[in-house]
């Protein structure tokens, strides 16, 4: 991902950061479930914010650096 920038997972953690307007770019995981992701998609297209799908949950958490799956990241400004 962002190696020098600071991160977030997690969908309230995501979406927090989205509120605040912390967040430069969103990851979802497409195999997460859409009540977990719609709302969060709702707001990066409000906002106009960045969004990039990874195709699994597994690979987004591998790619946040953690080691258990992941329906959403960001990357904070």
């Amino acid at each position: 991902m962002y190696k020098d920038k600071k991160t977030v997972v997690g969908k309230k953690q995501t979406l927090r950061a989205l509120l605040r307007d912390e967040a430069e770019t969103v990851f979802l995981a497409k195999d997460a479930d859409l009540h977990v992701t719609k709302e969060i998609a709702d707001v990066c297209k409000e906002k106009n914010i960045e969004l990039i799908y990874y195709d699994s949950m597994k690979e987004l958490g591998k790619s946040v650096g953690i080691g258990v799956n992941a329906a959403a990241a960001a990357v904070l400004k």
